[in-house]
């Protein structure tokens, strides 16, 4: 099976120091986008088993190995409201990519201060343009990405700045039927 990146080992390999002539490099160039994405897939899965952060709770899937700016993270809390839910997120690498963030939906319903039931995500590293300038920059990568979303579970959930407005005032009014809420939702959706 051909990937991705074993096609731009070869290109590089086939290419050379400038022997071929400009008009069959013009058709095999390769994206920017892919180069980063082929060196972040490399780093991705050699770091995800051994990402402290995020201590073997997130997997991520590559449905086509073609097509590394599209795949899935399965997120699964160890700890916390969210412990034992499976939670997925499709995650689309657009072709401007590293200038401006991934796009991520959740695809697990779940009853979240930061993420809506349709799967809208307030995590402010997704977003190009933050007020606290937490946002995405260039450098970030999508090892930053995972471990956002991970942390979503964790650290950085957000009652105080919440997307889910509901959510947020029910765990105010009310812990324990939050929490109750929330197992029913896993039950339900994110096994």
């Amino acid at each position: 099976m051909l990937t991705l990146a074993s096609k731009l080992k070869r290109d590089d390999g086939v290419r050379g120091p400038r022997a071929s002539n400009p008009a069959s490099d013009s058709t095999r160039r390769v994206s920017v986008r892919d180069k980063l994405l082929v060196k972040g897939e490399r780093n991705l899965h050699l770091n995800i088993l051994g990402f402290a952060v995020c201590r073997c709770t997130c997997k991520v899937n590559f449905a086509d190995p073609n097509k590394l700016h599209y795949f899935q993270l399965t997120v699964i809390p160890d700890e916390g409201y969210y412990q034992g839910g499976k939670f997925q997120f499709e995650i689309e690498v657009p072709d401007a990519y590293n200038m401006v963030p991934p796009k991520v939906k959740c695809l697990t319903r779940i009853w979240h201060p930061n993420i809506t039931e349709t799967g809208e995500i307030c995590l402010s590293l997704l977003r190009e343009h933050s007020i606290d300038g937490t946002g995405w920059a260039p450098t970030r990568t999508l090892k930053d990405v995972v471990w956002g979303l991970n942390s979503l579970f964790t650290d950085l959930l957000n009652f105080d700045d919440p997307l889910n407005i509901e959510a947020a005032e029910h765990h105010l009014r009310d812990k324990e039927d939050f929490r109750n809420k929330v197992e029913d939702y896993i039950k339900r959706y994110a096994r």
